[in-house]
């Protein structure tokens, strides 16, 4: 079973989906929007392997920078000049989808998107309680992913598909994705994931942890492991999809 999360501070906006091989397709089993932190839980320690979408960890300058600075110990800069600034809200992969894609993630450092990086740290520490290999760089049982990225690698609609007022740009959305993955059975979930962008990038994730676990998405190269461990990185695809589903999901050993 692959899991996709799509966590927000608020777990009534946390999606959730899981994804299931069933008879040459795959399966959308379950889309749940709402999931806290216990469902949360169990179901990743359940799954073969999980996709989330969210910041795993922080740009590893803006970390020693709040050690030092609160130690009042942080040597002074040369300039505090965006360049600076830059280095500190930034992760490698923050720059590296940037490069590949064009689009610039939220800073988890600067911007919103640090409440649910928040949570997850939580959720994370209980994880690792359990047994369950948290590691950052996606060598584990889980990795990070970013759903908009992901879909711009597979050269389909990525922007504008977001919040109520945009049903139409979604509605586009999950039918070029069942166009494109036509072994891909919504299971009674498609209506559900048209209305509520959560439970579609939960299932956009899920699909990522799929690429992941196959070995089809971009790791961190030789040179930014050790980074990447300690602030995370987004798992993007190497291509479109191509494989057919019984040659690609297979269940962890």
């Amino acid at each position: 079973m692959f899991l996709g999360i799509d966590l927000a501070a608020d777990p009534r906006r946390t999606g959730l989906a899981a994804l299931r091989e069933s008879g040459g397709t795959v399966l959308v089993e379950q889309v749940t929007v709402g999931a806290d932190d216990t469902l949360i839980v169990e179901t990743v320690e359940a799954a073969d392997y999980v996709g989330i979408d969210v910041p795993l960890g922080w740009p590893q300058r803006f970390v020693d920078l709040l050690s030092l600075h609160a130690a009042g110990t942080l040597p002074a800069p040369a300039s505090t000049g965006p360049e600076w600034r830059r280095d500190l809200a930034m992760r490698a992969t923050d720059r590296e989808v940037h490069r590949r894609t064009g689009l610039t993630p939220l800073s988890v450092s600067t911007d919103r998107i640090a409440h649910p990086a928040l949570r997850w740290a939580g959720i994370e520490a209980h994880l690792r309680e359990s047994g369950i290999d948290t590691a950052r760089d996606g060598s584990g049982r889980l990795a990070e992913v970013y759903p908009a990225a992901a879909l711009r690698c597979w050269s389909l609609p990525h922007r504008g598909y977001k919040g109520a007022a945009n049903l139409g740009p979604r509605t586009e959305l999950v039918a070029a994705l069942s166009r494109a993955l036509p072994w891909l059975d919504w299971n009674g979930h498609r209506e559900h994931c048209t209305t509520d962008d959560d439970a579609l990038d939960a299932v956009l994730a899920a699909l990522i942890a799929c690429e992941v676990h196959l070995g089809r998405t971009q790791a961190p190269p030789p040179e930014l492991r050790g980074t990447a461990r300690l602030e995370g990185w987004i798992h993007l695809p190497l291509s479109r999809y191509r494989a057919a589903p019984q040659r690609r999901i297979r269940a962890r050993t």
